[in-house]
């Protein structure tokens, strides 16, 4: 822009641009005394301040953010709904008349050639050539495990290529509509199917359990369609669908229903696309994708972890990156084992369960609070400051003595950020921390009017999730005036004092204990339990020191 051109607008923008640079950056405040702090000059407005082995408190019980990304196959959905609407205009009787490949016994799904098949064919070698190459190398981490099971329940090993078309094999893939995971399920099917889906788990992320479940409901569409394309199409447009189309035109034949308007072209193209991919992977060398360095096929073991741990700590523990055991527990949503009572089963890498065991109590969880800076600008709110920063609006009116939610422009608002530092102790040092706990005696908190979970863990030094796990707590976000905690400072992130277990029918003290891996004598002393008689509903204090 020249300045003798527009001199007027060019003033302005040399006056204005400073001012507003100004204004988008945020001081911070990085000590946790905040009536003595300093301000620093930050950068632009962050949603989170998380170091690498830290996690923000805003979200009390979130170690990290969740992560979510677009299933890639649907990012071309629109194009070739439109391709294969112009196909079927343009050569209407193909469809119905699919010829099957000469080397059909090479596959054990109905694989058939017609233009819709061709179209997806060229469709992965050409327009989308990066893309596949991606699923197919993506799909050596979860096609062994997969085939495994369809084996087992006797189903076409050739299903396996469905994750293809759906998620392009990413555990993380959300789509538009709310379909999760590696297999795309909604909630409400997948709960049918015996997945967990929770604000701490979802098991659609779950490559095993989710497998399972999907396998169970093809199983399902199988037994009632008889045929395994109208079977593929009912897992994509739902079997009541498919159940009128075949009333409708009097047909059993997926490629003659797919002759008429009735079906969506989404559903049209998922059986096409699909056997499109099974061609392609099972010849990729055929269709130009030669040196593909497929990913090594998933391996885990598993261990049992309190309630609230969190998967840095037993990154940690275990001595491997924290990206990898990430990997391994995708469907804990919030990074932490949930706040059910008990032990929960997480994975880790081959070799590395008994080191977690050993190591996991010599984690220690430090808190440190410090704070960010916010100013008031135009047509914010405490809402949506809330919103953004992810804190709620008690925490914020209380950081600032504000009685009422009326903001003044230009006002300088403390935003309170809450991290934990996980560091392994050594031996000594860990006998030591025990030894000045007396004995793994707890300190006793009455909860006052007007605290917090997380105003109680930054005076003891500790996480709101262990003080919630060492108590039975369901939500770090809820505590009643009056309620005595039991607090152990200094505990560490896999706490060796107490945490607690619910009776449940049907438990005994010999079921508890081998689900612990204790003993029976052991719950009894601890408890001070005269004989073998429990109830549901009691509450059992079980030692992580003694269960291993």
């Amino acid at each position: 822009m020249s300045i003798k051109k527009y001199p007027l607008r060019a003033l302005l923008i040399i006056v204005l641009l400073p001012l507003y640079a100004c204004s988008v950056q945020q001081p911070m405040m990085t000590t946790s005394n905040p009536s003595t702090a300093e301000y620093e000059q930050g950068n632009n407005p962050p949603r989170a301040v998380v170091e690498a082995d830290d996690h923000s408190a805003n979200r009390q019980t979130a170690d990290i953010q969740e992560e979510l990304s677009p299933p890639e196959p649907e990012q071309t959905e629109a194009q070739e709904v439109k391709a294969i609407e112009k196909l079927a205009v343009e050569d209407d009787k193909s469809a119905s008349k699919p010829v099957a490949l000469k080397e059909q016994n090479f596959y054990d799904f109905p694989v058939v050639i017609n233009p819709q098949v061709r179209y997806y064919l060229d469709y992965f070698q050409h327009q989308h050539r990066a893309s596949s190459r991606r699923w197919l190398k993506r799909s050596g981490r979860y096609l062994t495990m997969i085939k495994a099971k369809l084996v087992k329940a006797g189903m076409p090993t050739d299903l396996a290529y469905l994750p293809m078309i759906e998620s392009g094999y990413t555990l993380t893939a959300y789509s538009r509509a709310r379909a999760v995971g590696l297999w795309q399920f909604m909630r409400r099917t997948a709960i049918n199917y015996g997945l967990t889906v929770n604000s701490y788990v979802d098991e659609r992320r779950d490559p095993v359990k989710s497998t399972e479940a999907a396998i169970r409901y093809l199983q399902a569409l199988y037994g009632q369609f008889d045929s395994w394309p109208l079977a593929v199409a009912a897992y994509n447009a739902g079997e009541g669908k498919i159940q009128r189309a075949i009333r409708r035109y009097h047909s059993n034949n997926f490629w003659e229903l797919a002759r008429h308007r009735y079906l969506k072209a989404e559903t049209k193209r998922y059986v096409p696309k699909l056997i499109a991919a099974i061609i392609v992977s099972k010849n990729p060398a055929k269709y130009g994708f030669k040196g593909i360095v497929y990913d090594k096929p998933l391996q885990f073991e598993e261990a049992y972890v309190p309630p609230y741990t969190s998967l840095r700590a037993v990154a940690l523990a275990c001595g491997v990156n924290f990206k990898v055991v990430r990997q391994l527990n995708r469907f804990l949503r919030r990074g932490i084992s949930p706040p059910a009572p008990g032990s929960y089963e997480i994975r880790v890498p081959p070799g590395k369960a008994a080191e977690l065991r050993q190591n996991l109590p010599r984690v220690y969880a430090s808190t440190k609070t410090r704070y960010k800076t916010h100013i008031v600008r135009r047509h914010d709110t405490i809402g949506r400051i809330c919103r953004f920063y992810k804190i709620s609006k008690m925490t914020l009116l209380r950081a600032n003595n504000l009685r009422k939610a009326k903001l003044r422009l230009g006002r300088y608002l403390r935003i309170p950020v809450t991290t934990t530092r996980y560091t392994l102790l050594s031996k000594r040092e860990y006998k030591w921390r025990l030894a000045g706990r007396g004995n793994g005696k707890p300190l006793k908190h009455r909860v006052r009017g007007g605290e917090t979970l997380a105003k109680i863990a930054r005076r003891y030094h500790v996480t709101p999730q262990r003080i919630a796990a060492w108590n039975g707590l369901h939500s770090v976000n809820k505590i009643r005036a009056g309620r005595m905690l039991l607090i152990y400072p200094g505990g560490s992130a896999a706490e060796q004092g107490n945490i607690y277990y619910q009776v449940r029918g049907g438990d005994s003290l010999w079921t508890i204990a081998r689900k612990f891996n204790t003993q029976a004598d052991s719950i009894k002393r601890w408890n001070n339990l005269k004989d073998n008689l429990i109830h549901p509903g009691l509450k059992l204090v079980l030692k992580i020191a003694d269960a291993g």
